[in-house]
């Protein structure tokens, strides 16, 4: 037996990083990148290592490469963290598990540390193997908090679930986390929206701006737990752009999206220094007359342009940045095996 399951890169086009702070926000999954995690049937339990793995190298400038493109931890953590928490989750729902053994492997080409959410995805391919191998249908809404526990609880690593329910539900994903609704039942409202609505948009990357999303939002979470009034207003107004956004994709009026994605960049400076490359990321961008904004944390941005020339005007000038740009190719929804669980 062996099983494959995939997980795309996600783009968070609106709203975050309120997601972490009872939110809303619309993102999207893009096929461009993805995560694999293959599981075979064998004696042994083994986890195998991929390249951001291994530690063994040339010498001292090979170390300090790897170092820079790919940090201090591989993806052996997150498989292992992913296959201990489906076992926790697995005996909650006294759901017995058979006692054969497995080989888990995985390989990814999301780039590393810029807001794509690389890490999610390898958890979320993995996780995806575990229930075909066990026959345990997860709906939905708890295998995205399922997913998310695997970061926060296991690892120690400060996230919110937008990630992990854009590449849960596939597609193009608006969410409320409204707090009374996520204390009542556990997640928030998740609702397909169609990307046919969406303008053209580009996302731009660059592997040597990364910034853990660990750093970022762990300031915002001391301030927001301290009740600052300014990072309340904050959450509130990215919560009320998300909603314009709703609105403008609902009424197939895409083109005015611009403006709330810069908007949403522009109060998200007046929180924190978001930094010097980042913030050239951004102004370059808008030079040449698109958006943008970042896709997560930092190190890539998203935003939207008018025709071919603004593309190829904006590919020449972040190149000078040492900036990728993609078009993302958006993925389909995924169906829901257990639907009827969900509102």
């Amino acid at each position: 037996m062996m099983i494959r399951k995939a997980a795309y890169a996600r783009g968070a086009l609106i709203g975050n990083p309120s997601d972490g702070y009872f939110g809303k926000t619309i993102a999207l999954t893009f096929t461009n990148f993805r995560a694999d995690v293959v599981l075979y049937e064998t004696p042994d339990l083994e986890i195998l290592p991929n390249r951001r793995d291994h530690s063994r190298f040339n010498g001292i400038g090979e170390l300090a490469r790897d170092v820079n493109s790919f940090g201090y931890y591989g993806g052996i953590r997150l498989l292992k963290a992913s296959v201990k928490k489906f076992h926790d989750y697995a005996a909650a729902q006294n759901h017995a598990l058979h006692n054969r053994n497995f080989t888990l492997h995985y390989t990814s080409d999301i780039p590393h540390q810029v807001g794509l959410a690389g890490s999610s995805a390898i958890i979320t391919a993995c996780i995806r193997c575990l229930m075909a191998f066990y026959n345990l249908a997860i709906p939905h809404p708890q295998l995205a908090n399922l997913i998310l526990s695997v970061e926060t609880e296991e690892l120690g690593i400060a996230a919110g679930l937008q990630d992990r329910v854009a590449q849960v539900y596939g597609g193009l994903v608006y969410m409320d986390f409204n707090q009374t609704t996520m204390q009542e039942r556990g997640f928030g409202h998740y609702e397909a929206l169609d990307p046919a609505s969406l303008p053209p948009l580009y996302i731009a990357y660059r592997r040597d701006l990364s910034e853990g999303s660990e750093i970022v939002h762990n300031n915002l979470r001391q301030r927001f737990n301290r009740k600052e009034p300014e990072v309340l207003d904050a959450i509130q107004f990215w919560a009320d752009l998300t909603e314009q956004a709703r609105t403008c994709l609902r009424a197939n009026q895409g083109h005015k999206l611009s403006q709330l994605l810069n908007d949403n960049f522009d109060c998200r400076t007046n929180l924190y220094d978001v930094g010097e490359g980042n913030r050239k990321m951004v102004e370059t961008a808008r030079n040449i007359g698109a958006s943008a904004k970042f896709t997560g944390s930092g190190g890539a941005i998203i935003g939207t342009y008018e025709d071919q020339t603004m593309l190829q005007n904006l590919k020449t000038a972040l190149a000078a940045l040492q900036c990728d740009v993609l078009l993302p190719t958006i993925s389909p929804p995924i169906p829901d095996e257990r639907q009827k669980t969900e509102d």
